[in-house]
């Protein structure tokens, strides 16, 4: 398991300090959100993205994804009534599946909360299927780089589309699609799931659905930073021998977000050591 830090965290600091902060600190890859590298991330180059993963790579960390994915261009929707609308959300998914690659990437996780809500007046129904038109279009695209493409249940405080794994499961499957998945955030499941976190990775890693873990607590701080207990979690991860990437994404960062990346990987090295 590769330990990534998204670096919204850091976003105060330009990304080469990023990248040296991250990695003097132990963490083995940056987890990137889009918007912290453009306001218009869908226009990054080719030969942009092969000098930002040159520079993450040359302080020996990896980009192991993308998430956060429409906050920039501002105004996008998947469940918006306008098609051009969505038909535009998706051109900047699409893209988006391109740039993960070229930044050396595997994973892309779709939470973006405010661009997935149920319209005023319209059913849950609508928004979902018009979601599901859009996964399966850009399932195709993430083939097409060979990365895969995660929808993640986020909790029911951000969005009314989506908010358990097994809601995310049923719609990744009725699509049926290798490189479309969903995945874990430990602190949307602390807060809306029935099972832990552990139950819930026992129940769904064997399934082959879920292709990404981020660790966060219900509190929104880091992980260790609130009840939430992440020994089970680990312990689970590697009962199942989980070889992905884990994304540490505090949002509430106390004291500031280097001191939260700097005690984040401290606490979950520590219980690495334990487990293994």
């Amino acid at each position: 398991m590769r330990i990534s830090l998204c670096n919204e965290v850091l976003a105060g600091m330009p990304l080469a300090q990023q990248c040296e902060f991250a990695a003097r600190l132990g963490y083995d890859g940056l987890e990137i959100a889009p918007f912290t590298l453009s306001e218009e991330p869908q226009k990054i180059s080719s030969g942009q993205a092969a000098s930002i993963r040159a520079t993450v790579e040359s302080f020996g960390l990896v980009v192991t994804g993308l998430h956060w994915l429409l906050v920039k261009p501002d105004g996008l929707s998947l469940t918006d009534p306008d098609p051009a609308l969505r038909a535009r959300t998706l051109e900047v998914m699409t893209r988006l599946t391109g740039l993960c690659a070229e930044l050396g990437g595997a994973v892309l996780v779709h939470g973006s909360p405010k661009q997935r809500q149920i319209p005023s007046g319209e059913s849950h129904a609508i928004a979902l299927t018009r979601l599901q038109d859009s996964l399966a279009q850009v399932a195709l695209a993430a083939a097409s780089h060979d990365v895969l493409y995660c929808i993640e249940p986020l909790s029911k405080n951000e969005t009314q589309l989506i908010n358990t794994v097994a809601q995310a499961a049923t719609l990744v499957r009725s699509i049926n699609h290798p490189n479309l998945r969903t995945m874990i955030d430990c602190s949307a499941a602390g807060l809306t799931e029935t099972q832990s976190v552990a139950e819930l990775i026992d129940c769904w890693l064997p399934t082959g659905l879920i292709g990404h873990i981020q660790f966060n607590d219900p509190n929104r701080r880091g992980p260790g930073q609130g009840e939430m207990k992440f020994a089970p979690i680990l312990a689970a991860l590697h009962r199942h021998a989980y070889a992905g990437a884990i994304g540490v994404e505090p949002f509430d960062y106390q004291p500031d977000g280097p001191a939260t990346a700097a005690f984040c990987i401290g606490y979950l090295r520590a219980l690495q050591e334990g487990v293994n």
